[in-house]
């Protein structure tokens, strides 16, 4: 439960205790704004939400003819915050979390008003590999949420490869990595593939499937080798997640709950692929 915008929000100041049997009274026979969808009733500290449908016509005011008492005074809770944009649905699904079982009123940005529920949040697990750190697709995924490019109470939780962990399990002389990386480290010795080194001792490849690909091309011989793709290491478990592949080109592609965006994504394709994933 998010509204369209603020506007479709009308703030009430009333001077009657909020309980239902208040609420029908003071609605019964009133007329509404033609934009007005939801009221927020407030007396003092406390606050109720109520839902409104309007005669169908063109008139600015319009007769109430039904409502719905979304939540009393104890299911709703007041979260002052001007940082928090209200038409930004991640940003408003991100305060809600923190509130289960409350119909969450916010008063944010510009003062302006807007109201969630937290059964509404849609929980977003992102999986990407570090170094360098922080991710490239955790920047990717709060740029395109804090930008509004993705409209729903999205709210992201990131998880990390830590490429150097998966080269400690490594029991070969040296490590073997795709390419070069701000943080790689190693007490062993460290190749790049991308710079087709010469390799004079065995090794271990900490990288994907197109990776030992690559190696068995240019070395003709095969190689020891730990996973490292984001696709691969995702775990099954019925949660919508976000993962980087090299196997997809452009755009995005969804695989049951998981959205795979290319290894160089856009901000434009993270976005597309989180909302094709809810879709």
């Amino acid at each position: 439960m998010l509204p369209g915008h603020c506007k479709d929000v009308a703030v009430k100041e009333v001077r009657f205790p909020l309980t239902a049997g208040n609420i029908e009274r003071e609605i019964a026979g009133k007329k509404a704004y033609t934009r007005c969808d939801h009221y927020v009733l407030r007396n003092g500290s406390d606050l109720a939400v109520v839902r409104v449908v309007k005669e169908d016509g063109v008139e600015l005011f319009r007769p109430i003819i039904e409502h719905e008492i979304i939540s009393l005074p104890d299911t709703t809770v007041l979260i002052e915050d001007e940082s928090v944009d209200v038409l930004n649905g991640p940003a408003m699904a991100a305060v809600a979390k923190g509130h289960p079982g409350r119909t969450v009123v916010v008063q944010g940005l510009f003062g302006h008003i807007s109201f969630v529920q937290p059964e509404e949040v849609l929980e977003l697990q992102v999986l990407d590999v570090v170094p360098p750190s922080p991710s490239k697709l955790s920047v990717l995924v709060s740029r395109a949420l804090s930008a509004g490019m993705v409209d729903l109470p999205v709210v992201p939780e990131f998880h990390e490869i830590d490429l150097n962990s998966l080269a400690q399990e490594v029991n070969t002389e040296g490590v073997l990595f795709p390419c070069q990386a701000s943080g790689l480290r190693s007490d062993r010795p460290v190749f790049y593939l991308d710079q087709v080194p010469v390799i004079d001792r065995e090794v271990t490849l900490v990288g994907c499937d197109l990776s030992l690909r690559i190696y068995r091309s240019l070395y003709r011989s095969e190689v020891g080798r730990i996973e490292m793709c984001p696709q691969e290491l995702a775990p099954q478990d019925g949660r919508k997640r976000l993962v980087k592949c090299c196997k997809v080109r452009e755009g995005y592609r969804i695989k049951g709950d998981l959205a795979i965006v290319p290894w160089g994504a856009t901000v434009k394709e993270v976005a597309d692929a989180i909302t094709a994933l809810f879709g």
